[in-house]
């Protein structure tokens, strides 16, 4: 494995295990800051920034795609922050509000994207460390 995917694999899966367990923690504040972001539409444009630039420089620096797991997972992760970046950017408020919405309305979404990042944060992150580079 390169040192990009390495190093990528490692901040991305300590990454998400964070934003994972601060989930957790801090629910109720996830929450509301969730419920109140689509309504701002400067905080939105901000949030979508950043998102895209994150999803470009990863999909520059690392577009490759091979049979190992983690490099198609790091790989894909890139592109679908972009993608996500870029439809914060050009979908409509009101569509990002009601979609906000119903993930809020369900209680298992959250819980549900809470496991799923804890899970991909443990495995990226142990790959990340477990692995020698190339």
């Amino acid at each position: 494995m390169s040192l990009r995917t390495l190093f990528l694999s490692r901040l991305m899966g300590l990454y998400f295990l964070i934003c994972g367990l601060s989930m957790i923690v801090h629910k109720q504040v996830f929450t509301d800051a969730l419920a109140t972001v689509p309504g701002n539409p400067l905080a939105m444009w901000l949030i979508s920034m950043v998102i895209s630039l994150a999803g470009l420089a990863m999909v520059l620096a690392h577009n490759l795609w091979s049979k190992c797991p983690v490099v198609v997972i790091v790989t894909l992760l890139g592109w679908l922050t972009l993608i996500k970046g870029i439809l914060y950017l050009l979908l409509p408020s009101k569509w990002l509000e009601g979609f906000f919405q119903s993930v809020l309305n369900c209680g298992a979404c959250l819980y549900s994207v809470t496991a799923f990042l804890l899970v991909l944060g443990a495995y990226l992150t142990y790959e990340g460390f477990k692995s020698k580079p190339a």
